[in-house]
């Protein structure tokens, strides 16, 4: 595949020197974000690039709030608003990916009438948009198929990766839930169904969910993503204590407990500060229960991938490693630090990788599943301090770490706000030569894309 020449339409990013040749691909567009770090943003012939860009940056989103998709022709360097929707949250936006072909743009919408959350299949040839029955979260390899969890759901455990809706639009979980689970969608029909659903996890899945501790409180969906290979689902279940305490103490309690999951001290001052929840950082370790799990595409074979006692300890962001098999993520497996682990999708003992290293941000894996990419966020340990995050590139057998780029990522509004931060979330495009990341940078969200091509040979 001959990729498009970007000096030729696109700027040079020069800031901090990048170790590799680096552009911003929207330099007339602010706002703008791509997806999450375990897409490509990237169209499967290489030409496009598919992005969100949000009505404004410094405050969250009101139901019914309406954001735009962006297409950039990377060949010919237009920028073109393909669509409107009030589908989206501030960390993903609309979820904006790609089918099967460059014809095929998916993201979400919401029907305003009724709150209902639908995803769209968007025809860029024919500039045609066919409504979907079911959401949009993560796209199967081949393009045909979306999973999702419930969007409306999403914000009971953590702001920014779901669809705004009004607060009594939210349907709560009691328990493990018979109509909440894991969602499929078939793109060409349209049609969606429940593929299983949480209760239906926790019954046949492993013992561990049906233990004493999960007794008083309430399961809800989180990250659902396919394996690269196809054949298999990640899901991320997350656990909530009953409580009497009031929905914005428990919302302030929520945000606690990820800060402390990331270990991002900053972020802890500022929601002890503000928030000043009486004995909240006692409970922040026991508060969220997020399970790891694997399962066959039609919801069988449910496997503990990693355990939330295990979790508990410090951890985020796992992903699929390419072959489908291992999954790659942040965890304090020994207690002294974070570090990049690789899991065995059946469970089993997480394995050290680089172990020099220390982990950070949201890691995937290079094709060769030896190389990988990751991120920091400003307050994370390998970050400089100055607002600015790292874009690293590790051997995982030698150790060698690599700075592709340092781009600005501190944004006024995601001060006081974790939902409003701006993530690089560098993602691999699917010939594994390009890197797109998020910036924020001349007081807004840019998108950035790197070669590193000539680093990997």
């Amino acid at each position: 595949m001959t990729l498009p020449d970007l000096d030729r339409h696109f700027p040079r990013y020069p800031e901090f020197g990048p170790l590799a040749p680096t552009w911003c691909v929207t330099p007339l567009t602010d706002r703008v974000i791509h997806r999450f770090f375990d897409s490509s943003p990237i169209s499967p012939s290489g030409r496009y690039l598919a992005l969100t860009r949000l009505p404004y940056e410094n405050r969250l989103p009101r139901p019914g709030d309406v954001a735009e998709i962006v297409v950039v022709d990377l060949e010919t360097g237009k920028e073109q608003i393909v669509d409107e929707t009030r589908g989206w949250d501030t960390q993903l936006g609309a979820q904006t990916q790609w089918g099967a072909s460059d014809r095929e743009l998916l993201y979400n919408d919401v029907d305003i009438r009724d709150w209902r959350p639908f995803g769209v299949c968007f025809d860029l040839s024919a500039g045609t948009r066919r409504p979907l029955d079911g959401t949009i979260y993560h796209v199967s390899p081949d393009g045909r198929t979306a999973v999702s969890p419930c969007l409306k759901r999403t914000a009971a455990t953590q702001l920014g990766y779901g669809v705004w809706v009004p607060e009594t639009a939210r349907p709560k979980n009691r328990g493990a839930a018979s109509d909440d689970g894991i969602y499929v969608t078939d793109i060409a029909t349209g049609s969606s169904k429940l593929l299983i659903s949480l209760a239906e996890i926790v019954a046949h899945g492993p013992a561990e969910l049906r233990g004493n501790e999960y007794a008083r409180g309430d399961f809800y969906g989180a990250h659902v993503k396919w394996s690269s290979t196809g054949d298999r689902l990640m899901f991320v279940l997350r656990w909530l204590p009953e409580t009497s305490l009031s929905t914005s103490a428990r919302t302030q309690l929520r945000k606690l407990a990820f800060a402390m999951a990331r270990r991002i001290p900053g972020l802890v001052r500022q929601a002890r500060k503000s928030h000043g929840v009486t004995g909240a950082v006692k409970r922040l370790s026991k508060l969220m229960k997020p399970n790891l799990l694997t399962m066959n595409t039609d919801g069988s074979e449910i496997r503990l991938a990693l355990g939330a006692e295990a979790w508990r300890r410090g951890g985020h962001h796992p992903n699929w490693f390419p072959d489908g098999q291992r999954i790659v993520m942040n965890l304090n497996r020994d207690g002294d630090a974070i570090r990049f682990v690789s899991i065995s999708a059946e469970g089993g003992r997480p394995e050290l990788l680089a172990p020099q290293r220390i982990g950070s941000g949201h890691p995937s894996m290079h094709c060769d599943g030896v190389h990988l990419l990751s991120d920091a966020k400003p307050g994370e340990a390998v970050a400089a301090g100055d607002g600015t995050s790292p874009i690293r590139l590790i051997d995982t057998r030698s150790g060698r770490e690599q700075l592709l780029a340092l781009v600005r990522t501190q944004s006024p509004g995601g001060d006081g706000n974790e939902a409003l931060r701006v993530d690089a979330h560098p993602a691999w495009d699917r010939t594994f030569r390009r890197v797109v990341f998020n910036g924020f940078v001349d007081g807004t969200r840019r998108v950035y894309v790197s070669d590193v091509s000539q680093l990997l040979k």
